[in-house]
């Protein structure tokens, strides 16, 4: 894997056991020790940062003309140092009111359930993905949900000249800049594609089973993915290169999220774990808590994510701590599945960066927002949103002004169930706040 490889050419992570890219890496570091020390190196990287943030704020001052320069720049710092803590929480959970049924936009399109979603960082485009290996770039458009590009998918056999996916899809993530989209399939493959055009840049092998997880690491074009196989890999998109793999899990990994820092988190299934990596000393912290398999994972801040599972239960995790600080059990309520009670899965949970807002999905017919409390140490549940089917992804706007949900008539994973009243669509569900005024940002212990 090197940087003169031509575009749509496979990268493999069987190839070679280290990436040129991770040995340049090493050697750059090196050679980097010797011309400044530590200390020095921090100091330079702390006034590039400065610089950077100074003209930033510059501009979006000459913008608006509000505040002063200096004073924009202490509030960025005061925000980041709280985020990169996990402590900026900002406290808008209180303030959202039940959406309008007749404001919420349905987008068709998919003929099998739609597995995954992401919504680019501006808010401007919807991407979703399904089972029949269709890859959809809609624009959203209040008012038209017009879509841009379609990449049909293709049939079993035909991924050499086909240039979409040839089996389902189950993951998608978009890079924090919105240059790159990566999608995973249970056919094994990475595929990167350029987010603005759609086209397909490169495809990454080497995992043995369904590529169930993906995400970019914010800031940067790093990509984490994970799998079937039981294990997490580490890409360099940008440099059409594979980097290195992480193993741990005991059974199949079915969700991963990551943030800024260098380091993922995972949902093991059936393994009852939620795992975090930390990428440069390759070690993991392993947590547990729930009775079922581990379905989905999602970050909420660098200290805090939230998992649901098929026994129903939804977990805040902190992590610092091996047990959840906050459990609902049966979040959904329970059906009667063959003359038996059981729990409504839980297919699905977003987290509004940042916030104190949650959202959870299942099959048991709406989609519910929660409150975390103070601390993390508590989930409180707000309010319904009627949709029919099975939720299989959610995901909030940056802004926090609506939340999309990707419908289907089965499961993600399985085809378990069918729900024959269902359509398999994506809904824009708004968001509206009870006031104007912009909810305060408090710290939230960790």
């Amino acid at each position: 894997a090197t940087t003169g490889r031509p575009a749509d050419e496979e990268v493999s992570s069987d190839s070679e056991t280290e990436s040129p890219l991770f040995g340049r890496r090493r050697r750059d570091a090196a050679e980097e020790e010797v011309e400044e020390t530590p200390q020095e190196k921090k100091l330079r990287l702390a006034k590039q940062y400065l610089e950077e943030l100074r003209q930033l704020e510059e501009e979006r001052a000459e913008e608006e003309e509000e505040l002063e320069p200096a004073d924009l720049v202490g509030d960025r710092l005061k925000e980041d140092v709280l985020e990169q803590k996990g402590r900026l929480q900002r406290l808008v959970a209180k303030d959202v009111q039940p959406p309008d049924p007749a404001r919420i936009r349905v987008l068709r399109g998919h003929q099998l359930p739609v597995t995954c979603l992401v919504i680019s960082p501006d808010d401007k485009f919807i991407f979703s993905a399904s089972k029949d290996g269709s890859l959809i770039k809609c624009k959203w458009e209040v008012d038209s949900g017009k879509r841009l590009c379609v990449v049909p998918g293709g049939k079993k056999g035909t991924e050499e000249r086909h240039m979409g996916h040839a089996s389902h899809v189950l993951c998608m993530a978009i890079s924090s800049d919105g240059k790159y989209l990566a999608t995973g399939d249970r056919n094994k493959l990475i595929m990167i594609w350029d987010a603005a055009t759609c086209k397909r840049l490169h495809i990454f092998t080497g995992h043995r089973d369904a590529v169930s997880g993906l995400s970019f690491r914010k800031g940067t074009h790093q990509l984490y993915s994970a799998s079937h196989d039981r294990c997490v890999k580490v890409w360099d998109v940008a440099e059409n290169a594979y980097v290195e793999t992480l193993f741990g899990h005991q059974d199949v990994i079915t969700g991963l999220d990551s943030l800024s820092r260098e380091c993922c988190v995972t949902a093991g299934g059936r393994d009852g774990t939620v795992r975090l990596w930390k990428i440069p000393e390759e070690s993991q912290l392993v947590f547990s808590g729930h009775q079922g398999s581990i379905d989905c994972i999602q970050l909420i801040n660098e200290e805090h994510m939230v998992s649901g599972a098929d026994d129903g239960s939804l977990a805040l995790w902190g992590l610092t701590k091996k047990k959840p600080l906050a459990l609902a059990r049966q979040a959904h309520g329970e059906q009667d599945a063959q003359g038996l009670q059981q729990p409504y899965w839980i297919s699905a949970v977003a987290a509004l960066r940042s916030s104190d807002l949650l959202a959870t999905g299942s099959h048991s017919g709406s989609v519910k927002l929660w409150k975390c409390g103070e601390g993390f140490r508590k989930l409180e549940h707000l309010l319904d949103i009627p949709l029919v089917g099975f939720v299989n992804s959610l995901k909030f706007s940056a802004a926090g002004d609506f939340l999309v949900a990707g419908i289907g008539q089965e499961h993600r994973l399985g085809r378990w169930w069918r729900i024959k009243e269902a359509k398999n669509t994506i809904c824009i569900i708004p968001l509206k706040q009870k006031t104007a005024a912009s909810s305060p940002e408090s710290p939230g212990s960790s």
